[in-house]
């Protein structure tokens, strides 16, 4: 049976987050985990008024709904 324990090398010595419930004498096998380096996500900038143009608004756009006549 195997169990995982965290724990972190450094120094030449495995430090355990947590003591293991068996305290015979036993195999064990150690992994190292290489850490991915942090990396920041930041989106590129998009320039003011690229979609300029691309919407057209009617010139009654404001003007009250002929449908909501009776609600008004």
């Amino acid at each position: 049976m195997l169990t995982a324990i965290e724990g972190v090398y450094e120094n030449g010595q495995i430090v355990l987050k947590h003591k293991p419930k068996s305290t015979a004498k036993a195999k064990v096998m150690v992994i190292f985990e290489e850490e991915a380096p942090e990396t920041t996500y930041a989106p590129a900038k998009r320039p003011f008024g690229i979609a300029q143009g691309a919407i057209q608004l009617s010139s009654d756009f404001d003007d009250p709904l002929e449908d909501l006549k009776d609600y008004m």
